[in-house]
């Protein structure tokens, strides 16, 4: 059996210990207590236990079983004082919390996992890694594939000799994600977590490994006046071999078209067959002004800067691309969801306005009646979070996952927008979804915190505490996970962390009350749980 949690990997059947690629040596009863711990997860581990388990039942002082659960915590990366993965409770034991999965077989790269991949070259749908068996509920949910190609698209190297033309080097590659995100039949890891590796040179079976998927799309794009050439290359990271490549010479108003290529030619080399109808609505032209669709590019640039200022530019950009082509929805989406993250971030500047603007927005697109994934979930988000129109916009998000099912931030849109609707576990299900389409995000803190919140309001509050821990490790001065981390630690018993973390909350937003929380949260249907979480704050020390 192989356990992965966080960047380490723990083989039973080898004995072996791995933070990321280096192997981490253990004795022989720190990798048993490991071992064990994980094994039990789903409870709490009395001292007697472990004596039973790792000393054979021999009386052990206090004092070996401290120094064991030292070495085991330093082994995997925590400590005494984060206890993010293993957490003593006082008085009753100890609990390994952190997120697990697992797997069955040989681990990737080994002899046997070659020759299997070997033996079955021949099949329609071949699986790398192993596929995992999912245990907790804030893993993968059931819906996700595991039987299906994957792939991830990682960054087009910009060879224009412009640094400023990074925008449309990046632009082209995330509209490919898109394009191959469209078909169900494949698993495409979401455009944040690809990104991670621009400019970095990495060894695609390492990528392959952190990705946990089995291809790997790269290539280069240059732009000079009104051409492009692009090349594309498709690698199978398991054997380190070439599956297919394409060189591009065409004018730039071609684009498109070289785009739904890459796509379908991928599709057509990783699966036997694809259903005609995604064929036929693989790609929709997103608009015929090249000088719209530039500026959506450079808004989205702009947009990932995630600063007041980038937001501003971004605006500003997408509303130029509508000015030179109304019918392009894809800019409409991208304004909308400004005025979700202005909101978000404290940077409202005309609330009524603001809401009118978005409602307007989505009018439109609904009017121009194409089917823009990218364009829905972002209206239905704006809709739900901005405006308050919660089924309008959980409407518009249902939507865009059935154009897109790979499409990770539509998962994570969802996940929060079930949690208003008051559904935590098909919250926690969706949340889940998204970490995995896109599992090395830099803003993989959101859905954190969403699954922090899914687990406080469903009552599970160690469950909720470790996830907001999580995500501040991340985003430590995060709003969200700072109120989640301090309401769910105070209920779950951490006294100290939790006035701790309202401590850091009221020091970055001296104006936020319990009485006042409704006004930073999204649209929740039951009243009860605001109700809940603003008491849970105060109980911490949030002043009122």
């Amino acid at each position: 059996m192989r356990y992965f949690f966080e960047n380490c990997s723990l083989d039973t059947e080898r004995r072996e210990l791995h933070r990321g690629p280096e192997l981490v040596p253990t004795t022989r009863q720190v990798f048993a207590l490991l071992d064990y711990l994980i094994r039990n997860r789903d409870r709490v581990i009395s001292k007697d236990d472990l004596a039973d388990a790792i000393w054979d039942g021999r009386v052990v002082s206090d004092a070996a079983v401290t120094t064991r659960l030292n070495a085991a915590r330093q082994a995997i990366g925590d400590s005494g004082q984060e206890q993010r993965l293993i957490k003593t409770l006082p008085r009753q034991g100890f609990r390994f919390v952190g997120i697990v999965q697992e797997a069955q077989g040989p681990p990737a790269g080994s002899p046997a996992m070659a020759l299997d991949g070997k033996n079955a070259s021949h099949l329609a749908h071949p699986e790398w890694p192993p596929r995992r068996e999912i245990r907790n509920e804030a893993d993968t949910p059931s819906g996700a594939p595991t039987n299906m190609p994957s792939v991830a698209v990682l960054p087009f190297a910009n060879l224009s000799g412009d640094k400023e033309q990074d925008y449309f080097s990046d632009g082209i590659t995330e509209d490919i994600i898109t394009e191959l995100s469209r078909f169900s039949q494949l698993f495409v890891i979401a455009r944040n977590s690809s990104f991670t590796y621009k400019g970095k040179t990495v060894d695609v079976r390492q990528i392959g490994r952190e990705l946990d998927v089995r291809y790997l799309l790269e290539g280069s794009i240059r732009r000079d006046g009104g051409r492009v050439w692009i090349t594309a290359q498709l690698i199978d990271v398991l054997t380190g071999a070439h599956r297919w490549a394409e060189r591009y010479d065409r004018e730039l108003k071609d684009i498109f078209a070289v785009q739904e290529d890459v796509a379908r030619t991928i599709v057509a080399v990783l699966a036997d067959h694809v259903y005609v109808a995604e064929l036929e609505h693989a790609k929709c032209k997103p608009t015929e002004n090249l000088g719209a669709y530039d500026l959506y590019l450079r808004g989205m640039a702009e947009a990932y800067k995630w600063t007041r200022e980038g937001s501003e530019a971004a605006l500003r950009l997408f509303y130029r691309a509508i000015e030179l082509d109304p019918e392009f929805p894809t800019p409409y989406g991208a304004a909308a969801m400004r005025f979700s993250v202005r909101k978000g971030f404290g940077w409202i500047v005309d609330r009524d306005q603001e809401i009118a603007e978005v409602r307007r927005l989505a009018r439109r697109v609904m009017q121009l009646g194409k089917n823009d994934a990218i364009a829905f979930v972002h209206i239905g988000h704006s809709l739900a979070y901005v405006a308050k129109d919660l089924d309008d916009g959980v409407a518009m998000i249902d939507r865009a996952l059935a154009l897109n099912p790979n499409l990770g931030a539509a998962w994570a849109h969802s996940g929060w927008s079930r949690l208003w609707l008051g559904q935590a576990d098909l919250a926690i299900e969706h949340f889940g979804r998204a970490m995995r389409l896109s599992p090395v995000d830099p803003g993989k803190f959101w859905p954190q915190e969403g699954t922090a919140h899914a687990h406080f309001f469903a009552g599970r509050y160690d469950e909720a505490y470790a996830w907001a821990a999580t995500a501040l490790r991340s985003r430590p001065d995060s709003h969200a996970a700072l109120r989640i981390g301090a309401a769910s630690g105070v209920l779950a018993g951490r006294c100290d962390e939790a006035t701790r973390l309202a401590a850091r909350l009221h020091e970055i937003d001296p104006a936020l009350r319990p009485s006042t929380l409704n006004t930073v949260l999204g649209p929740y249907r039951n009243l009860d749980d605001v109700a809940k979480y603003a008491d849970a704050l105060r109980q911490a020390g949030l002043p009122d």
